[in-house]
């Protein structure tokens, strides 16, 4: 059928069923337990779906979810991209590239610059301007050779309670803003009481120094059956400001390994848990890839804090959504960043995937040539590598 036919709007929850059989379609059923969910949910505050209709059949969707993620050291808002999927009769007819204009859009008319997703097809969304940038990573540790962690310095552990929240927030804050890419956990994606936060693991264990201050938490679910060769303890999170309080965390969980034989833990990128651990018995049974792309590039460069004084200009070329090719000047002064477009004839020219990549840290100006992410003079190539090196990209949440 003509594409003229095809009609392309935000999803309300009239749409609901339509939207809920198409998910189980591409995805599959829900876990056992899983709440399902309802129709007031599918348009929940921080959650925008549309979706593409032939005929009154909804025969395409995707949902753009706010965010804000740690990028050099700031709060920089996102548009997390999620429920992508296409019936299975129109795969194949570009079906996604009026959505995912259309989901970028209106996150840019919400000053949402950047967009992130996990892709199960990344060729598709390199297509549409995105770049890997990471993955979040399930890892397996055998949990006897936990044991052999030497015991902490000047550490104790205990149980967090509801007004412990706090701390846990401030760990891992502290944490997610040394690096690039992880989400605040804040805002309408996420538990809104305390209560609820803690309500998500079978426990949450804190690691707590000599003065009292929390330095380090693990959150865990225990999971099902006692048989050491089956079961496995599900870590979520294992977050810590000192090598000592990882020590402590990982002997904690060290302590089921009469009863489970494994620890699962979601981690990425080179965590530095790991440093503290006598075992090289570190294995990925899992890894979910994690893509970027820049929606406004003026803004996505002003919220970020930068060191020192520089100005580099640049452009950016091929966008296939139309969003970001022109030029533009960065300048750092004083502690105060502004990137304006510009006119930039001579200018260096990243592609969209390239800038995603610069932008994350991921890549230096000299790999991104090679390839073929970077083009023209490589004048600001240095100032570029200092201005947007320095973090790895670590990510912890799956939408």
């Amino acid at each position: 059928m003509a594409r003229s036919d095809l009609v392309t709007r935000r999803l309300t929850a009239d749409d609901f069923d339509q939207s809920w059989g198409l998910g189980l379609e591409a995805f599959g059923d829900l876990p056992a337990g899983t709440p399902a969910p309802t129709p007031e949910g599918s348009v929940a505050p921080g959650r925008h779906a549309w979706g593409t209709f032939d005929d009154g059949r909804l025969v395409a969707r995707i949902v753009g979810r706010e965010y804000h993620s740690w990028f050099g050291g700031a709060e920089v808002s996102t548009c997390g991209v999620a429920g992508v999927t296409v019936v299975a009769e129109r795969r194949g007819d570009g079906l996604l590239s009026d959505l995912v204009r259309a989901v970028l859009e209106e996150a840019r008319d919400r000053d949402e610059v950047v967009s992130t997703l996990y892709p199960t097809a990344p060729g598709i969304y390199r297509r549409l301007g995105y770049e890997l940038v990471g993955a979040l990573d399930t890892v397996e540790v055998p949990l006897a050779e936990l044991a052999r962690v030497r015991a902490p310095v000047g550490m104790t552990t205990r149980r967090a309670t509801v007004a412990d929240v706090g701390a846990v927030r401030r760990v891992y804050d502290t944490w997610a803003a040394a690096q690039n890419g992880p989400l605040t956990r804040r805002g309408p994606s996420f538990p809104e009481s305390d209560e609820e936060y803690l309500a998500e693991h079978t426990g949450t264990t804190l690691a707590i120094d000599d003065a009292g201050e929390v330095m380090g938490f693990a959150s865990w679910r225990r999971g099902p059956g006692y048989d050491p060769a089956e079961a496995a303890l599900e870590v979520s999170d294992l977050v810590a400001l000192d090598p000592e309080a990882h020590r402590a965390l990982w002997r904690v969980l060290a302590s089921f390994s009469p009863v489970v034989g494994r620890l699962r833990l979601t981690t990425s990128g080179d965590d530095i848990a790991r440093l503290v651990l006598p075992t090289s018995s570190w294995r990925a049974v899992r890894s979910r890839p994690y893509m970027l792309r820049l929606l406004d590039v003026p803004g996505a460069f002003t919220t970020r804090t930068f060191d020192g004084d520089a100005e580099a200009s640049f452009a950016v070329a091929g966008d296939p959504l139309g969003l970001l090719d022109g030029g533009y000047r960065l300048r750092v002064s004083d502690g105060r960043t502004a990137c304006e477009r510009v006119h930039a004839p001579g200018a260096p020219v990243f592609t969209p995937q390239g800038l995603a990549l610069a932008y994350a840290g991921t890549q230096s100006s000299a790999t991104l040539r090679m390839a073929g992410h970077l083009t023209g003079p490589t004048s600001y190539d240095g100032v570029l590598d200092r201005l947007l090196g320095g973090r790895r990209v670590h990510i912890r949440d799956y939408f």
